[in-house]
């Protein structure tokens, strides 16, 4: 670690010259672009009695369609820990897969995700039947935090089991966001599969709409109602800034002084089509 400190105190040194500035502004933007483009992450997987984990290649055998697109995942990303760390994509969701391959798919892995399967005896196969909603408790695994979000008042309804974790994320190909990631307008669109109302076309749009669904929403639960992010008006004034001039509130230039009183910004009846207008430049229709 020492000589870690001292190597980098000598390279600020010379960076404090002028002439070496431009040699190290590239080194160190080449550092920072390195730490981002790390393409694994280590797991520590669950231990299923009997079975051991064999590595996704093992998959291509008999899945060769998904292992190919499998590629592209977020979650090929993940491996084991360890000196004979191995790709456990596949096994990450599905468990170890040593008595499935064995048996040449006649044990379905431990978690399978597939209703009505016969119930295997091999002590290695216990999980076999699984609850109608395992998809989302594999997925809590490592994503303890949305399982918390799901627990709040107001969220969508995958906990009663009206919905999947699949519908609104891609486990076996691409982007694990459905809808492109983190181009929002694309990302619009898994919301918009269901809400089809907020679509539009609109005369009047909502300028926030053009930012994504979840500059307002949290996609899986919040202690607001509709899921918002922030309560009430309070959401609105993120953008459209309040000023007080002569005793007056002012919101957009328009004295809001005894409105604010009568409800939230869309509660009141003043703007009401908070996604968009086909006849009111202020939402308010």
């Amino acid at each position: 670690m020492k000589l870690e400190l001292d190597a980098l105190r000598k390279l600020l040194d010379r960076c404090a010259k002028p002439l070496a500035f431009a040699a190290c502004a590239i080194v160190l933007l080449l550092s920072g672009i390195s730490c981002r483009t790390v393409n694994r992450l280590a797991v520590v997987l669950p231990e299923v009695p009997g079975a051991n984990y064999i590595g996704s290649k093992e998959c291509e055998q008999c899945h060769e369609e998904i292992y190919r697109d499998f590629a592209t995942a977020d979650h090929a990303r993940l491996i084991a820990e360890g000196p004979n760390a191995k790709n456990v994509g596949c096994e990450s969701c599905h468990g170890p897969g040593s008595l499935h391959s064995d048996s040449g798919g006649e044990i379905m892995p431990p978690y399978s995700f597939t209703a009505g399967r016969p119930v295997s005896t091999d002590p290695g196969a216990r999980f076999s039947n699984p609850p109608p909603r395992t998809t989302q408790t594999v997925c809590y695994d490592c994503h303890a935090d949305i399982r918390g979000k799901f627990n709040l008042a107001s969220h969508h309804p995958v906990p009663e089991g009206r919905m999947t974790c699949t519908e609104c994320h891609s486990p076996h190909k691409g982007s694990a966001h459905t809808s492109g990631g983190m181009a929002m307008l694309s990302r619009n669109e898994g919301c918009l599969k269901c809400h089809p109302a907020q679509r539009g076309p609109h005369v009047f749009e909502h300028e926030a709409m053009n930012e994504g669904c979840t500059t307002c929403h949290d996609a899986h639960g919040s202690v607001n109602a509709k899921m918002l992010t922030v309560r009430d008006s309070n959401l609105c004034l993120k953008c459209h800034f309040q000023t007080v001039r002569n005793g007056q509130l002012l919101i957009g230039g328009s004295d809001h002084t005894l409105r604010v009183q009568q409800g939230n910004c869309w509660t009141a009846g003043c703007h009401e089509a908070v996604h968009g207008s086909r006849v009111s430049s202020s939402l308010r229709f």
